[in-house]
């Protein structure tokens, strides 16, 4: 064998070998375009609903139940040798060829029935939001939207049939406990109760904290008509609490949090003239807080810095990359649909990736 010869068959080999694993090539690839291909659809998605429902229109979560990738790479190296022994001439012949080929599939469920009325109807627990804000998410946004009333203290509701401007004490007590909570002087733990269940508890202490915050909690026991002398209060879902040791609130379901936030979509004045869409009530002031919630705003070019898009009516409804504040409450709706996610482990996307 000549030592030309030689050298094909041993680069062919080290060329088939070099191909044969493709798999761990492409996990780095496919964890971020996936992730980030999932992510962005997920925020289309919610915005897109959330503007439907400025319209009154049917909003409509498709779930991405799995996705399946499948890698598939063939090759084949062709070689032949001629060799004449009367003018000492030889002939080589190398052919290769090559396929690559990726065929991704992916399931998609929509969310309807049951699984939508635990999901979108089911009031958010009382204690999901005292996690949120043990978990160092702000008070005076976790409240606005999440909260209907405390001890009977209503917030402002801007959409439905039960429109209300929501009552000044209420918007001081989620000031005073915004204040509180920067202190670090407020917090909640689980305890159990003789029927074997866990009752959730706020509690507040006065060690080391300044007059002006201990000041600042007696003025919400008195707002919320607590009993002075106790440190700890018991949380429930309730219009009213039972007595002077309980805090009593009234939550919204993720679909009562998104038709609120449908209200703070800036529509075009046209759609409002036509009847397509009501007018937006004014934006509450006190305490020289702003208390919108997220500014969603309206173009007829696709916007250059979204944080997300959507195009809807020939127009796109967009939220600005710069405006952190509409950011954070549509990063904290995210989180609020992790909460409300009742299917457990199966209901999250699946993927897939047999690569050979």
């Amino acid at each position: 064998m000549s030592k030309r010869l030689l050298f094909i068959i041993v680069l062919s080999t080290v060329f088939l070998n070099a191909c044969t694993h493709i798999g761990p090539q492409t996990i780095p690839r496919d964890r971020f375009d996936y992730n980030t291909a999932i992510a962005d659809s997920w925020k289309e998605q919610t915005l897109l609903n959330i503007v439907k429902l400025r319209y009154a229109d049917m909003p409509l979560f498709v779930e991405v139940t799995s996705i399946v990738s499948g890698y598939t790479l063939e090759s084949s190296v062709n070689m032949s040798s001629i060799h004449s022994g009367q003018t000492a001439s030889d002939i080589f012949t190398v052919g290769g060829t090559g396929k690559f080929s990726d065929r991704p599939t992916i399931t998609y469920q929509p969310i309807t029935g049951s699984h939508f009325n635990k999901s979108f109807m089911t009031p958010i627990p009382p204690r999901a939001i005292l996690f949120l804000m043990q978990s160092g998410w702000p008070v005076d946004l976790i409240f606005p939207l999440t909260t209907r009333s405390i001890n009977g203290l209503q917030s402002q509701i801007t959409a439905g049939a039960n429109q209300r401007k929501g009552d000044d004490e209420y918007y001081r007590v989620v000031s005073l406990l915004r204040d509180i909570q920067k202190s670090g002087a407020v917090g909640m733990r689980l305890i159990k109760n003789r029927a074997g269940g866990d009752s959730t508890v706020i509690f507040f202490h006065d060690k080391n904290i300044s007059p002006d915050i201990v000041a600042k909690r007696r003025e919400v026991n008195r707002l919320l008509g607590l009993n002075s002398k106790v440190n700890s209060v018991k949380v429930t879902y309730g219009p009213v609490p039972k007595d002077d040791q309980e805090i009593a609130m009234m939550t919204n379901s993720l679909l009562q949090i998104m038709i609120n936030l449908a209200t703070y979509v800036d529509v075009p004045k046209e759609h409002i003239k036509e009847g397509r869409t009501p007018p937006s009530r004014p934006i509450r002031h006190s305490d020289n807080n702003d208390w919108s919630l997220i500014k969603i705003r309206h173009s007829k070019e696709k916007p250059e810095d979204s944080f997300t898009a959507i195009q809807y009516r020939d127009y796109w409804y967009w939220i600005d990359d710069r405006d952190f504040k509409s950011k954070r409450t549509f990063g904290f709706l995210m989180i609020i649909f992790s909460l409300t996610e009742t299917g457990g482990k199966e209901g999250l996307p699946l993927v897939t990736i047999p690569a050979g």
